[in-house]
């Protein structure tokens, strides 16, 4: 029994290590994992009414791409446009902060030092060495022809792979649970059905979420007049993900966009209302109809997994991460209902 537990924990060692050292070229690899798990309950139904597996695959996947491309046609040339337009304006917000800042440091502190033209140059000289730097880091990425070449290579490959890994999903299961050892192939496939139903309700109902508090950011911010609606309100939707953080990110963006745009705060308070009302038609009608309670994990739990997925993955394992933890909640019910069987718990004597 010994033996048997080190053996599993030093396989569990090497695949998190290979992980780790896999890390950078498996993102492509991860998103069309993902995008397969999705699609194949799509196929499976289309094989029950008596389609060959590659034709369904290629209905779905054409599906698939056309959504996205429909999606990106929709929705890309205005973001396009936003990011131009942001872009184009980010040297005067960024002179209009710097004023704003030295207005609001000289009347908040009373100094009369902090009105002399010798802080403000050192505040300008401080900002212009900022301003600097992001422009050395942009132009670097942006130049990088082998940076190019890799982004290129990796939305080149999500659809090669997914393709693949959809028709042969079925497949690649069987093979999987041919391997698994036959005094525990029982429980682990219990688990893994647990998992499946688990993980499926989440990651469908949690792409609809995102996709839906986009929109009622975006129409919120939109029926505010405030510029970047579309850029702020995706960009809110897309990391709502994370418990709170669609708010807060939401909130602090759009604000200081409002502030920048208005310079004035009485629009403030409405900025606020409409990701509060959001996150209030996320919490109470969005959530529990789509994603329900299904996955167990507690806010906390989930801002621990994507910091730690990031920390040890990059961003592999941000992507990851919450379908790791979905399954691993199953996995620790299943280890808690053992534990509450034991003698150790029970207190049971021989």
């Amino acid at each position: 029994m010994f033996n048997k537990q080190l053996m599993t924990w030093l396989w569990v060692l090497a695949i998190g290590a290979g992980l780790y050292v896999l890390s950078p070229i498996l993102m492509p690899f991860a998103v069309a994992l993902l995008l397969a798990y999705l699609g194949d309950p799509l196929v499976d139904r289309l094989e029950a009414i008596k389609l060959p597996r590659t034709l369904a695959v290629v209905i779905v996947f054409v599906v698939i791409v056309g959504l996205l491309v429909a999606a990106v046609m929709g929705v890309g040339p205005q973001l396009e446009l936003q990011i131009k337009q942001l872009l184009a304006v980010l040297p005067e917000y960024a002179e209009r902060m710097k004023l704003l800042i030295e207005e609001y440091l000289g009347q908040s502190m009373s100094l009369e030092s902090l009105q002399e033209d010798s802080f403000k140059d050192s505040l300008a000289a401080h900002w212009q060495t900022a301003g600097g730097v992001f422009g050395v880091i942009w132009q670097s990425i942006s130049s990088s022809t082998l940076w190019f070449i890799a982004l290129l290579t990796n939305l080149l490959l999500i659809p090669v792979l997914t393709f693949y890994l959809l028709r042969d999903w079925d497949r690649l299961v069987e093979q999987v649970h041919a391997l698994l050892p036959r005094d525990s192939e029982k429980t682990i496939s219990r688990l893994a059905k647990e998992s499946d139903e688990v993980l499926g309700a989440f990651l469908r109902g949690q792409l609809v979420v995102m996709f839906a508090l986009g929109v009622i950011y975006t129409t919120g911010l939109w029926m505010l007049d405030i510029k970047f609606a579309l850029l702020i309100g995706m960009l809110a939707g897309v990391v709502s993900f994370v418990p709170y953080l669609g708010l807060i990110v939401g909130i602090t963006v759009a604000s200081l966009a409002a502030w920048l745009q208005f310079q004035q705060i009485d629009v403030l308070p409405a900025v606020m209302a409409v990701f509060i009302i959001g996150q209030l038609i996320e919490g109470l009608v969005l959530t529990p109809r789509l994603v329900g309670e299904r996955i167990g994990l507690h806010p906390v739990a989930v801002i621990f997994a994507v910091m730690a997925g990031g920390q040890l993955y990059g961003f592999f394992g941000v992507l990851v991460a919450l379908p790791v933890a979905a399954v691993a909640v199953v996995l620790m019910r299943h280890a808690l209902s053992v534990y509450q069987q034991s003698k150790a718990y029970t207190g049971a004597k021989d």
